[in-house]
């Protein structure tokens, strides 16, 4: 039986080679996308999934509630002796790993000098997690304090060869390089692993250079705990409350009394989050792979799903089309016997055939596409069955339901024909034109709606772009020069760029600006309110360099010795949020600021407010001041206009001059500031990429309905061309009910985008206006490519043979 309908099945699609072939095109593009997207979100839910203890693994975060107009925060990063209490107090840990993630060090090897990232780690971090070791013991790995562990990828990278095991390599730790043992090589971590690492090296050499290993209240590293199988105190808040207690003893009866907290319980607690759970839960900060809202994952596989619905959409209506042409098949299978379960199992066996022919080419588009999606979303990705083994059913299942989603509408409507009346061509399909309108209309609806989110995607990227952030952004050089002395180094350095070809001004900061920079932010009590403030350490070039705006006071002056203990500069929004005003905020002492270590801060200016964070955040309170005892690390460059190679190379060769064993790093600063939308580029492509996809498909299905349609009214077109019918009159009665069609799915699309945009939009403090002129954009666009979609087979179809056609039937 199955046999024979596989047989009928290719005869059937080999007949109508153009609908199978439209049909082909339509599911393919459908599910590759769809396949695409697959990996994309299943690569999200699957980190840390590889670990062997992936069961009994947590990572311990502090939660703190709501306070003081706060929101409430995890925070991964924790105190030094915080791994060894839990385990000696509490039963149910067996094991800890504390993790140092700092950064980039210098590393010098017999091949280069290069910066790159170091992770610190206990040595048991090779037994409690899966990190395989291709070369080593990872018993004693880590046991040597200046021992070090590599990747595949980083000892080739620093030795040339793929064991360098026994032999030495350098890290800057301070001011002075030390020697380190590369005792064994791991294998290349997954891509789908949280914890990263190229340099792993023993905690304890870190631990070494701290003043104080049993201090509570310095919070900077990652801990991970084990625990016993069956053990209950991840769900035990009470007991890890009592832990946190016993070493912050009164902390909340300090909270209350200061008038921050008045609820029952704690305010701040220790909790277990599961390893498997940590790329997905965005309510806990941290760790160098940042989580992943999963949210947006989830989005993302609902644009897929919704493009390969257009296609099955397309499969449908262009069954329903073509369903004339095969009636009288039908007739003659029901009047030799044939039962209706048969026919239905004949059509969905033609449907599967198409959803499997489709299945394999999409595969191949899939891997074609798949480099393009790693650029997309940054990551590695690759169709691999053993790091994704549920991808297989995926797969198989998207086959099967896309056969039946697509097939199983056509095969209940078309079996049910009667035969008489299909052998006379005297049926009809109950609600079939309006049911096929509906889906054509269902089809652009989504077309539109996605073709406006774009549009006002790319807008809002724009705007973010070109936004003035309240100071100069554009030929700014920040030459980053970490892990250098500076105290020696920054006048120098000044002193030999100033007065360069191409160079226009030079100032230092301890922090850059931009994405990826990191922030200073200090919290204290004022006049009985906690406040909290951004702080930058500066140059008194710093605001003349960027081009910021004073609206009151005066700039940082070094001959006024003050300046270099007590002086400060706010931004408005600091001098609003004191209570100030231009008028009285000059004078002003920051009360309760560094009480006991410096005297109290005093303002001597203040500047126009400015975006130090991105667009999405309104302007926080904050205040620049160059106290003793702070270096610059960065340094901003302006550069002359129209001379940025001439002034790059020779900001290079002063620092070659001075420092030639240290790499030349440097950004642009409006390239830094960009990076703060990257995931709004990224959105707005998707989006984008996924409005064509789904406007090329229904306009693929309009393409053949318009062609099923001219075939099924062939008689009437020659009947009106003798009557002196034009071609333009026969195309515009073909196009007419197609274009109502896209005008009705534009009305109903856009209330839809407009809702979904303004909440997309609320997440950003600065932003566009909706205009009413975006949506009629998209509409129009989706208009006229419809109308040129039905246009080319309406005018083929008027152009015909009017005596052909009178022949047809």
């Amino acid at each position: 039986m199955l046999q024979n309908y596989l047989k009928i099945a290719f005869r059937s699609l080999w007949k109508n080679k153009g609908i199978a072939a439209i049909n082909i095109v339509s599911l393919s593009l459908g599910m590759a996308c769809f396949a695409l997207l697959l990996l994309h979100v299943g690569d999200e839910f699957s980190f840390d999934r590889f670990h062997t203890n992936k069961d009994n693994i947590y990572r311990v975060y502090r939660h703190t509630m709501p306070m003081n107009s706060e929101p409430a925060e995890g925070d991964i990063y924790l105190p030094m002796p915080l791994g060894p209490a839990m385990k000696n107090d509490l039963p149910g840990v067996v094991n800890y790993v504390r993790l140092c993630e700092w950064g980039k060090f210098f590393i010098r090897s017999p091949r280069q000098l290069d910066m790159l990232d170091v992770v610190w780690a206990d040595p048991q971090v090779l037994e409690v997690f899966s990190f395989p070791l291709r070369y080593g013991d990872p018993a004693t790995a880590l046991e040597e304090i200046n021992s070090v562990v590599l990747t595949e990828e980083t000892a080739l990278l620093l030795f040339a060869e793929e064991n360098p095991t026994g032999k030495t390599l350098e890290i800057k730790v301070g001011e002075n390089f030390e020697p380190f043992t590369v005792t064994a090589v791991a294998r290349n971590l997954p891509p789908n692993s949280t914890i990263r690492f190229g340099i792993l090296t023993s905690f304890a050499r870190h631990a070494a250079t701290r003043p104080r290993q049993d201090n509570w209240r310095n919070s900077a590293y990652a801990t991970f705990v084990q625990l016993k199988p069956g053990s209950g105190l991840a769900s035990d808040s009470a007991r890890l409350q009592q832990f946190r207690e016993k070493y912050y003893p009164g902390e909340t009866a300090e909270l209350r009394s200061k008038g921050y907290w008045s609820s029952a319980g704690a305010p701040i607690s220790y909790r277990l989050q599961p390893l498997t759970e940590m790329h997905s839960d965005v309510a806990v900060n941290g760790g160098s792979v940042p989580a992943s809202n999963p949210k947006y994952a989830w989005i993302l596989l609902g644009l897929g799903g919704l493009v390969l619905l257009i296609a099955c959409i397309n499969f449908t209506t262009l069954a329903i089309g073509r369903s004339s042409g095969r009636a009288r098949e039908i007739g003659v299978r029901k009047v030799i016997g044939a039962y209706r379960p048969q026919l239905v199992g004949q059509f969905l066996a033609e449907s599967m055939l198409l959803s499997l022919l489709s299945m394999v080419l999409a595969v191949g588009l899939a891997y074609a596409f798949l480099p393009a999606l790693n650029d997309l979303t940054d990551k590695k990705l690759r169709f691999d069955f053993r790091l994704y083994p549920e991808l297989g059913w995926m797969l198989a299942g998207m086959t099967v339901l896309t056969g039946l989603l697509a097939g199983s509408y056509p095969a209940l409507v078309l079996s049910g024909f009667k035969p008489i009346e299909a052998l006379q061509s005297k049926f009809r399909i109950s609600g079939s034109n309006f049911f096929t309108k509906s889906l054509v209309t269902f089809q652009f609806v989504l077309s539109v709606g996605l073709m406006a989110c774009t549009l006002i995607m790319i807008r809002q990227l724009h705007f973010l772009q070109t936004k003035n952030p309240g100071f100069d952004k554009e030929n700014v050089v920040i030459v980053d020069a970490s892990d250098i002395d500076t105290e020696r180094f920054a006048p120098l350095f000044k002193s030999a760029l100033n007065g360069r070809p191409g160079i226009a001004g030079v100032a230092s900061s301890e922090l850059a600006l931009g994405a990826e920079s990191g922030w200073s932010r200090s919290g204290f009590d004022y006049k009985g309110q906690n406040k909290q403030v951004y702080e930058y350490f500066v140059d008194s070039a710093y605001m003349r360099v960027l081009g910021m705006q004073l609206i009151a006071g005066r700039n940082f002056d070094l001959s006024i010795t003050a300046d270099t203990s007590t002086s400060v500069i706010i931004n408005e929004a600091m001098m609003r949020d004191f209570g100030w005003s231009a008028d009285n905020a000059i004078g002003q002492v920051l009360k309760g600021y560094y009480e006991g270590r410096r005297s109290e801060p005093v303002v001597i200016g203040v500047v126009h407010d400015f975006n130090f964070l991105s667009l999405h955040r309104e302007v926080k309170p904050m205040m620049f001041h160059q106290f003793n005892g702070y270096l610059p690390f960065q340094f901003f460059v302006r550069l002359q206009p129209g001379k940025t190679t001439e002034a790059v190379a020779s900001i290079q060769e002063a620092w070659t001059n001075l420092v030639p064993d240290f790499p030349f790093r440097y950004k642009f600063l409006d390239e830094k500031l960009a990076r703060f939308y990257v995931a709004e580029a990224r959105w707005s492509k998707i989006v984008g990429y996924a409005g064509a996809l789904a406007i090329a498909l229904a306009c693929l299905g309009l393409f053949g309905l318009v062609a099923l349609a001219a075939l099924n009214r062939t008689k009437e077109i020659g009947i009106r061309k003798v009557l002196g019918a034009s071609v333009a009159g026969i195309t515009g009665l073909l196009a007419r009910d197609f274009v109502k069609l896209v005008l009705i799915a534009f009305v109903i699309a856009s209330p839809i985008a407009w809702w979904v945009m303004h909440q997309w939009l609320s997440d950003f403090a600065y932003h566009i206006d909706l205009h009413w002129w975006m949506f009629a954009a998209a509409g129009a666009a989706a208009v006229a490519v419809a109308f040129l979609t039905v246009s080319f087979q309406s005018i083929k179809a008027a152009l015909a043979n009017p005596a052909r056609s009178l022949k047809s039937e």
